[in-house]
């Protein structure tokens, strides 16, 4: 059963911008950290950004920082990912996850830290 549903993604030119959405109607997580990973074919999944379960601390991939922000509302159970000067190499599917532990702010950069996903929302950039 897929708890966690990402939306916004599609297709942008270079230099573009996107929303991605991660909400849940099944799953409560205003207590966890929430993350944003991706895969692009043939390569790992990697981390993009984390935010605390308050939304007071984020952190960010050096590829994306100063480009994406995180964000989180907490009464809409849902968390975004504002994506702007996309680049080709952003061409990925991209995954919300929730951290398995509440108030841990613990290995946010690594899957291993998450235990609920979602099934992914595509994003291609065209260049």
């Amino acid at each position: 059963q897929v708890h966690l549903v990402e939306s916004g993604g599609g297709l942008v030119q270079a230099g573009g911008s996107l929303r991605l959405s991660c909400a849940s109607s099944t799953l409560a997580f205003n207590n966890n950290v929430m993350a944003w990973f991706r895969q692009a074919p043939g390569k790992e999944r990697e981390f993009v950004a984390a935010i605390s379960w308050n939304g007071g601390t984020t952190h960010y991939a050096d590829s994306v920082k100063g480009r994406f922000t995180a964000s989180r509302d907490n009464a809409m159970n849902t968390h975004y990912l504002q994506m702007n000067s996309l680049k080709s190499e952003d061409t990925a599917l991209y995954f919300c996850a929730k951290h398995g532990e509440m108030w841990r702010w613990d290995n946010v950069d690594s899957p291993s830290a998450y235990d609920h996903w979602g099934q992914g929302t595509q994003v291609t950039v065209s260049s």
